[in-house]
């Protein structure tokens, strides 16, 4: 009898069809309240009737970011933060300028994909964007996120706070110590 279950149990598993997938929110709209001390997967719900058309509204896409830093490069994000109304929804958007020959560091975002100018880039790809035109550009980026966070390489290693034993860098990164020091002192 209990080879006949073991095997009943083992067929049925591969006849078994898994499907994955984000979570389908369970109501139509759960607008941010980040007023609320509550804090569990995202932020807590506004009361409906205080919810306005405001909330649903941003105005920058259209605006070009200021170039004129290290990196050549200006980030302005339509995230949860920005627009409540993306609460739930899983979805965010940015505008990306780029002066010529700016770039964004190697980084990645541990909550979500990203796709950038028809480009997709999975959930925590380690990538970077660089304009390799003689003009400015821009890009627009979504995630299938209302909060895809980013992790920026350099700063996280070479910025951490405390910081990680130079040594230890040198050696990871076949560097001399006083280049990776040097490194450290930047950021």
């Amino acid at each position: 009898m209990a080879k006949i279950l073991i095997f009943s149990i083992t067929a049925l598993s591969f006849f078994c069809i898994t499907i994955a997938f984000g979570p389908i929110p369970l109501q139509d709209l759960c607008v941010a309240d980040p007023t609320s001390s509550t804090r569990l997967n995202g932020l807590p719900c506004k009361d409906p009737a205080a919810v306005k058309a405001d909330d649903f509204f941003f105005s920058g896409l259209h605006i070009p970011g200021n170039t004129k830093n290290p990196y050549g490069a200006a980030l302005t994000s339509m995230t949860v933060a920005q627009v409540p109304g993306l609460n739930i929804l899983g979805l965010s958007l940015a505008r990306l300028d780029l002066a010529p020959n700016g770039f964004v560091p190697p980084h990645s975002h541990p909550r979500a994909t990203e796709i950038l100018d028809a480009f997709v880039v999975p959930v925590g790809l380690l990538h970077y964007q660089r304009n390799v035109g003689k003009g400015n550009t821009v890009l627009l980026a979504a995630v299938n996120s209302q909060n895809a966070g980013i992790n920026v390489v350099p700063k996280g290693i070479f910025g951490a706070k405390p910081a990680i034993n130079s040594d230890y860098l040198a050696r990871a990164f076949l560097l001399n110590k006083n280049i990776v020091e040097q490194l450290q002192a930047k950021f």
